[in-house]
């Protein structure tokens, strides 16, 4: 096409209109095949159905007059009709459908096969009404001249075998079966054979099949098609499960023998490929005499004259090397040890076995057949870690595991990665020597190794961790030095990348970190980058993932400075966001809260600053918010929070009246009925709320567990100049013990009385006036607040203000954890500060 002149130079002339003409013409021709592919008046009318006709008599019109693409919706919908109406479609339908297939199209016959197996999972009809009405219409379309038709009902058949009674098998199947079989027949028919019995020899006793069916396997594995030969011997597996191991070693392995020596190299595949799978089925006397020669020729010949095999070769390899394990000699058990190990490296470099000049010249199917073997190597790892050992890995396989870790092709780092695991959990105490690996894997450049290792990552990292012998230790972090550069390198290039959902998966698998490395590396080298993805990452799954993972975070950290400069970021630049989009998150994350941390911990930092969205601009924050109000209310416990679900109830009547967007009143309406119907739960015990109440109560005391935890560690900084020695070893056995409850307690309900809670003030100095208020009416001992407090700074807090909650109830325990925290604490309180609690207490009994 000619370009369009500019303007000033633009010439009306004759010529030029018709060059414009010419090129709009052009241009028409993309819309022709558009116009030609409508349909015209004459085949819309003659595809119109009378709307008066029952599903019966439209289905018999389409089946006679239809077009053929509405006689396949015919067929497909057979099911249906079965279902509405089995007499009257057995009786004219289906008559109707075995007529017109014989003439069908390969869309028809597929789509029959689907239909026809179908029938028989819905169990529309019985098994005796099936084989007499549909059994023969899949039997004479077994041998259509297509081979994808064929297939389709031969799997019908397959499917129907199982169900059908055993004399209805053995004269409608087996009786014709001795025919079909014969050298006269076709090739397909003969192939189709060889697959039925297979099938069959499950199905009936063992002297049955000895009589009736092993003449004909016999015959198809000595047929003159090698097609045919394959076939039948892939079947041996089957029908060596049918007669027994007896026959197995007097019948199959004769053949197998023979069949692994035949002309053919895929008959020769899968004879070795039917051997690895009956192995478990030969004793040792028919593996040391029979099946290893025969291995070990196949292992001399893939490498020289018979390379089609050596893909098998190498995926079978772990499974055989194993199964003959006891027949081994030590020379043996060293040749094919050396066999996995050069084709480990097969295609890296030159081997002994080639031909230097095929090496140079090696074409591209080579390359794909070359990295499939190292794949299929990778795959086998595991399996030969239990061939040599594990604790000869370091000698005998360390060296293939670097290579394999650091092939250059991405499918076998990539099999790597997925049985890293495996890999880890066989070598357990020594499980250090593949740390190296580890970290490679991590900073793999492609994303898809990276994903495969990531699906296990929490437990290698757990087994990296405590797998050693100085298990449970401190200095077992510092056995990885670049983990922690190598897990940030990672999630940086899977956000760098379009892959959001690897970048998901990894941030899901993060959560697991407070339990490898030390709370102030996550504090300093993830915590905040996980605030980082949910405020800039504009894919909400990763934004949603890297908020739960802030929040197990923030539940581990063990300094108070620390947890309350998160969450202050989190209200003031999540909830009080300028974009509503970070709003929307901010009542995300208070989700994840309300379910990793107590009722208590939540109403103490977050419930206001929620209730504050009642007022947002946006309604879809609002909305947001009504859908959460339920769960909100559902931490309140009465009396202590009474003046919080005073200010519930506040906002939820403005919103009611003050509401002015449809969409959002509505839902208020419908959340007000929800919340109306909602019980409170008690600060003592009740029937009803007895399961969640143990598991809020174990929150809680998981809380006061990390607490007491920071203060040993604060002691321990105190005392650090005097008896080292014995101050290490008291930390040591304090620190295990409380690291015991917080662990190890996670996922377990153990029923539990219930424990002090937190009570520190509110962090935002937006709602200090509230609480002030709240804490003359309720009594509930809110005392310490905060000032001043800035985005940035790190702020340190009276331990007071980690005054814990009376419930007042006399008949409630109390726990011996919270009496060694106040205990621990006394050198900080003061006297005034234990006259307030004592009258804080008072009251409490006095409101109850």
């Amino acid at each position: 096409m000619r370009p369009v002149p500019c303007s000033s130079d633009m010439d009306f002339g004759q010529s030029n209109l018709f060059g414009y003409i010419e090129d709009l013409q052009e241009l028409t021709i993309i819309e022709r095949p558009v116009r030609r592919s409508l349909k015209t008046p004459e085949e819309i009318e003659r595809l119109t159905v009378d709307e008066e006709l029952n599903d019966i008599e439209r289905a018999l019109y389409l089946l006679s007059s239809g077009q053929d693409v509405q006689g396949t919706s015919v067929v497909a919908n057979l099911p249906v009709l079965m279902r509405q109406n089995p007499a009257e479609t057995l009786r004219r339908v289906l008559p109707k459908i075995r007529e017109v297939l014989h003439v069908a199209g390969v869309e028809m016959q597929l789509t029959a096969a689907v239909s026809f197996l179908t029938v028989l999972q819905d169990e529309s009809v019985s098994i005796h009404t099936y084989s007499h009405s549909f059994l023969h219409i899949i039997l004479q379309n077994l041998e259509h001249r297509d081979a994808g038709v064929s297939n389709a009902w031969l799997e019908t058949l397959l499917a129907v075998i199982e169900a059908l009674p055993k004399e209805t098998i053995r004269h409608e199947i087996l009786n014709p079966l001795v025919s079909k079989a014969q050298i006269s027949q076709t090739l397909q028919s003969r192939l189709v054979s060889c697959k039925i019995m297979g099938k069959l020899a499950n199905k009936f006793e063992a002297h049955i099949v000895k009589r009736e069916i092993l003449p004909l396997v016999k015959s198809l594995c000595q047929d003159v098609e090698y097609e045919v030969r394959t076939c039948m011997c892939r079947q041996l597996e089957h029908i060596a499960q049918g007669i027994g191991t007896e026959l197995t070693k007097t019948t199959v392995l004769p053949e197998l023998v023979e069949l692994a020596r035949d002309e053919g190299s895929s008959v020769r595949l899968a004879a070795f490929e039917t051997l690895v799978n009956l192995l478990d089925m030969f004793d040792s006397d028919d593996r040391r005499q029979t099946v290893l020669p025969l291995v070990k020729s196949f292992c001399e010949k893939s490498f020289k004259a018979d390379e089609s095999i050596l893909v098998s070769l190498s995926f079978h390899l772990g499974k055989l090397c194993n199964g003959l394990y006891g027949v081994f000699t030590p020379e043996q058990h060293l040749r094919f040890l050396e066999f996995y190990k050069k084709l480990c490296t097969l295609g890296l470099q030159q081997e002994n076995g080639h031909n230097d000049n095929q090496l140079q010249l090696q074409t591209l199917e080579q390359e794909k057949k070359y990295i499939s073997v190292r794949k299929n190597c990778a795959y086998n790892f595991p399996a030969m870690i239990v061939f040599v050992d594990p604790k000869n890995f370091h000698l005998e396989l360390y060296s293939i595991f670097f290579c394999l870790c650091h092939d250059p092709e991405v499918p076998v780092r990539y099999t790597m990665a997925i049985s890293f695991y495996e890999v880890a959990k066989l070598l357990n105490s020594g499980v250090y020597t593949i740390q190296k690996e580890l970290v490679t894997l991590l900073q793999d450049e492609s994303l898809e190794v990276l994903d495969a290792l990531v699906g296990h990552l929490p437990e290698i990292l757990e087994l990296m961790i405590n797998g050693g012998e100085n298990s449970g230790s401190e200095s077992k972090l510092l056995s990885i030095p670049d983990l922690i550069p190598a897990l940030t390198t990672a999630e940086q290039r899977a956000a760098a990348s379009l892959k959001w959902r690897t970048h998901e998966k990894l941030l899901q698998k993060y959560a697991c970190l407070p339990q490898i490395i030390s709370s102030d590396q996550i504090y300093y080298r993830f915590l905040h980058r996980m605030l980082t993805i949910i405020l800039t990452n504009n894919v909400l799954p990763v934004q949603k993932a890297a908020a739960r993972t802030l929040c197990v975070y923030l539940r581990y950290n063990r300094k108070q400075e620390q947890r309350h400069e998160v969450i202050q970021k989190l209200i003031e630049q999540l909830g009080q966001g300028k974009s509503y989009w970070n709003r929307l998150r901010f009542l995300d994350t208070c989700e994840f809260i309300m379910e990793l941390f107590s009722k208590s911990f939540f109403c103490k930092y977050f419930f206001l600053p929620v209730l504050e969205l009642t007022h947002d601009p946006v309604a879809n924050v609002r909305i947001k918010l009504c859908y959460l109000l339920p769960k909100v209310k559902s931490t309140l416990k009465i009396p202590t929070d009474k003046h919080l679900l005073q200010q519930l109830e506040l906002c939820i009547r403005k919103l009611l009246c003050q509401e002015k967007d449809k969409d959002v009143l509505t839902i208020v309406k419908r959340t007000v009925l929800e919340l109306d119907r909602m019980d409170i739960s008690l600060d003592a015990f009740q029937k009803r709320f007895y399961e969640n109440d143990l598991l809020d109560q174990e929150k809680e005391r998981q809380e006061h567990l990390l607490l007491e935890m920071e203060q040993l560690e604060k002691e321990k900084q105190q005392n650090e100049g005097r008896s080292a020695n014995v101050n290490d070893k008291m930390f040591e056995k304090k620190r295990k013990f409380i690291c015991m409850h917080i662990v190890c307690k996670e996922d377990k309900k153990s029923k539990l009385v219930r424990s002090q809670s937190f009570s520190t003030q509110a962090l935002h100095p937006k709602y200090s006036n509230i609480d002030k208020c709240s804490n003359k009416s309720s009594a509930t001992g809110y005392t310490s607040s905060l000032s001043g407090m800035g985005k940035g700074c790190m702020l340190s807090f009276s331990d007071d203000s980690f005054r814990t909650r009376s419930t007042g109830n006399s008949g409630n325990a109390t726990f011996s954890t919270s009496s060694s925290l106040i205990a621990s604490r006394n050198s900080f309180n003061s006297a005034d500060q234990k006259n307030n609690g004592n009258k804080e207490s008072q009251s409490r009994k006095m409101s109850m």
